[in-house]
């Protein structure tokens, strides 16, 4: 058939279609050792693992990984490794296929060469040897498997549709790992290899997880610190006579200390309820089912994880909530402060309008007395006006004119000061 023309491509079409390709499982089949680290990696750490990676891949002739790619399987010969690099973590998985006698006392992690292991960067932080064994349909032995464990308490169950079995202890054995038992009835060999992956993201998100609950303890005392001091704080509002602009130093010096604390712990305690939500989505997965004696891995886990992400989560809302109120607290505080200076400011506006009355009396007091004087020595002038007259010879007799003049000057006066009083008052007025 002729190919018919379509569309031209969105530029991440197929990028975004393999992106649910990515990171496939590895098929497996039992008997298999395996062993997986998880190393806490800072960005210049993550630069030197992609030389280690390369070197381990010199050492047996096989291509390293891609630029830029963020998982690797490789068959090295002696073992296959798996590689993945994660937000904050990557993951080594060594997997070493034949028979053996004891599950855990020749591990997957051996035959990988002791000098790069010592020389690979970063922190770990998880660490387990995991064991497959072909077994047949019948009941475990519990009394067989538990010295596996050192006697440790077994958390283990029915996985797959009872198609497989697993248990562990989530204890870190004298070699400094973990450890992961599983018992292959009728897997195939993806679904084992999914298996196992999801049993390695369980450990490893719990671990994960639980990096915030130290921090969450920490932060109790320091949230405890803070929420005395805040009622203190609004204690003192209460009460009359307060020093707010104290109080409200006070209170900004705590809103930047919550403010700070969330900052530095935000992302900590967001990171842990996502971690412990994939530890419940990955126990889902599994499909349980009781073993008669131990407990579930969803007991285990609600029993023990629980209860600690319950607290980080606790914390977390606490932080937030006591910096809405420490928010609530400086808003009340400046609204005070507020209508305190507006009442300053009505009792300063109150005494400038009382002043410019007086003001205003005074200033008539003083233009009644202005009037008074100039009517007085204009009428003296007029006088001695008069007595010039009269010396002249005029038939003028100055103490007549000077009494007729004095209403009329005090007139003339009054007039001309009310005169240039509307004048000035009618200029003032486009400037107001």
């Amino acid at each position: 058939m002729p190919t018919r023309s379509v569309p031209a491509n969105h530029p991440q079409r197929y990028i975004l279609n393999n992106e649910v390709h990515a990171r496939p499982c590895t098929p497996l089949y039992a008997p298999e050792r395996t062993t997986h680290l998880a190393l806490m990696m800072t960005s210049e750490q993550r630069a030197q693992e992609r030389e280690a990676l390369a070197d381990l891949c010199e050492r047996y002739i096989q291509p390293p990984p891609a630029p830029g790619a963020d998982h690797f399987i490789s068959d090295l010969g002696p073992f296959r490794l798996r590689w993945e690099q994660h937000g904050e973590f990557s993951t080594y998985t060594f997997y070493l296929h034949g028979p053996f006698n004891d599950p855990f006392a020749e591990t997957a992690l051996q035959v990988v060469p002791v000098d790069w292991l010592q020389a690979l960067p970063g922190q770990l932080i998880v660490g387990v040897h995991a064991t497959i064994m072909q077994s047949d349909e019948g009941e475990a032995d519990l009394d067989a498997i538990s010295p596996l464990f050192s006697d440790n308490t077994l958390i283990g169950s029915e996985v797959s549709g009872g198609a497989a079995q697993v248990f562990t202890d989530f204890r870190i054995h004298a070699d400094g790992f973990s450890r992961i038992l599983i018992h292959d009835r009728q897997l195939r060999s993806r679904q084992l290899g999914r298996l196992l992956q999801r049993m390695f993201e369980i450990e490893v998100y719990r671990m994960m997880a639980l990096l915030t609950f130290p921090i969450a303890r920490r932060l109790i005392i320091q949230l405890n610190d803070a929420d005395q001091r805040l009622i203190q704080i609004t204690t003192a509002m209460s009460q009359s006579g307060s020093n707010e602009a104290q109080l409200l130093d006070d209170l900004i010096t705590l809103a930047a200390e919550i403010e700070h604390s969330q900052s530095s712990t935000q992302f900590r305690l967001s990171a842990s309820q996502a971690y412990f939500r994939l530890v419940g989505l990955r126990i889902n997965e599994l499909r349980e089912k009781r073993i008669q004696g131990i407990q579930t891995f969803a007991e285990f886990m609600d029993r023990r994880l629980e209860p600690a992400m319950n607290t980080c989560a606790a914390v977390e809302r606490r932080q937030n909530m006591l910096s809405k109120r420490i928010t609530r607290a400086s808003q009340l505080l400046r609204t005070r402060v507020e209508i305190t200076l507006e009442r300053q400011n009505q009792s300063l506006l109150e005494s400038m309008d009382s002043r410019a009355k007086l003001q205003l009396r005074l200033q008539e007091t003083v233009e009644g007395l202005s009037v008074a004087a100039i009517t007085y020595y204009s009428v003296s002038l007029i006088g001695y006006i008069a007595k010039a007259g009269k010396a002249a010879g005029l038939p003028i007799k100055p103490e007549l004119v000077v009494g007729i003049s004095i209403p009329v000057v005090a007139l003339l006066i009054i007039v001309g000061v009310r005169y240039i009083r509307r004048l000035v008052k009618k200029r003032q007025k486009p400037a107001a």
